[in-house]
């Protein structure tokens, strides 16, 4: 919940408001696993995305945005034990967060902890950009990194969504809660 914006805390709070009305049991928590794994994100995905896609991209460099080519960039430079050894760590990360969320039926966040960026200002200002783009793609990368299945439904504030993550192979139980979770946000 770091970093969250006005809006979205309202959609958030607004939304566990009505979810505990009709009934959920809320409970807060931290999982410092989660805040480590995020920092893995930045050279896992992009080793993993240059990996896939170094052809393609160098093939036309000109047809992707510079900001994102770049990112794609850095993940020719992961050397490979490092790569391993990020996924080893993360592997172990994600069976501590199975563990600390096994009591929960659905682990609740916003979606996004902040609102549209500014589009012109993300085109002039490169720490703006970077800044933003980490906190738009920030909580649903925890659901990447975690192994969840999500899924997200509007709040009472515009552009402000509730993710609910569910552990893998669980998208019945993730179906039945959005449903019921549906009703009670109205």
């Amino acid at each position: 919940m770091d970093d969250l914006r006005d809006s979205p805390a309202r959609g958030f709070d607004d939304a566990m408001m009505r979810l505990g009305r009709a009934g959920a049991r809320i409970t807060r928590f931290q999982a410092p696993e989660v805040i480590e794994s995020l920092t893995l994100a930045g050279f896992l995905f992009s080793a993993e995305a240059y990996g896939i896609w170094s052809k393609t991209i160098e093939a036309a460099p000109d047809k992707m945005f510079p900001r994102i080519l770049d990112r794609f960039r850095t993940g020719g430079a992961v050397k490979a034990m490092d790569f391993v050894a990020g996924w080893r760590r993360l592997r172990a990360l994600r069976g501590i967060y199975a563990h600390s969320t096994a009591p929960f039926d659905a682990v609740l966040v916003p979606t996004s902890p902040i609102m549209p960026p500014h589009a012109d200002r993300l085109m002039t200002d490169d720490k703006y950009y970077v800044a933003e783009n980490l906190l738009a793609l920030r909580n649903t990368r925890i659901g990447n990194l975690m192994d969840q299945c999500v899924l997200t439904l509007p709040t009472s504030q515009p552009s402000c969504g509730l993710s609910i993550m569910c552990p893998p192979g669980a998208e019945e139980r993730l179906l039945r809660i959005g449903m019921a979770a549906e009703t009670a946000l109205g």
